[in-house]
């Protein structure tokens, strides 16, 4: 894809979505490798910030137990301070798992330049809640439980349909099925992202 960062504008290459347990980790890391991108995943930005045991990590800490959504303005500040970290090395900005509601789509839209491309992992809330209950017995995170996972899988197919409709209407989304091998899913992403 090249060179993604244009101007003083951040250029996204890639947005990655899919639910909690769709896969969407496994393949930025995997697109990292192949392309150069940074992969940024809000969700681990997140946690790092509450190992940091701040005042803003303890508020996070406590919303994500919850499996709640954290503040617009608190995620955005934190991925736009990783962005600005690394600007000058990168080849671009890989999304991972943002934005998740429509009011988080058109704030990030604002924010940053369109992403390239929008990439939708799908997989079934079954599929996802056996895999995160799996990575749940050897993991150390504190949202990998029964009561959480359940709440963030159901979320997520509450807020993602307008997100998915929003970047739709843009002509940006592309749609992966999540449900096969790794490597299978990754074939399918590589031939998505060689094409742009």
């Amino acid at each position: 894809m090249g060179n993604c960062k244009s101007g003083d504008s951040v250029q996204i290459c890639d947005e990655v979505k899919g639910g909690p347990g769709s896969g969407k980790g496994s393949q930025c890391v995997k697109m990292t490798e192949k392309y150069g991108f940074t992969h940024l995943s809000t969700g681990n930005l997140l946690r790092k910030e509450i190992s940091n045991e701040t005042d803003r990590g303890n508020k996070i800490k406590k919303i994500m137990i919850e499996g709640g959504l954290v503040p617009l303005g608190t995620t955005l500040e934190i991925l736009k301070d990783a962005m600005l970290e690394s600007l000058e090395e990168t080849k671009g900005f890989m999304i991972d798992g943002y934005p998740r509601t429509l009011k988080q789509a058109e704030a990030f839209d604002k924010s940053f330049t369109l992403p390239t491309v929008v990439l939708l992992i799908d997989c079934s809330p079954e599929v996802m809640k056996e895999r995160l209950m799996n990575r749940g017995q050897t993991s150390d995170r504190f949202d990998d439980n029964e009561v959480t996972i359940r709440k963030r899988v159901d979320a997520y197919f509450i807020d993602s349909v307008p997100v998915v409709k929003h970047y739709e209407s843009k002509g940006l989304l592309k749609k992966i099925q999540g449900e096969g091998t790794e490597d299978d899913v990754f074939q399918s992403v590589t031939a998505i992202i060689d094409e742009l």
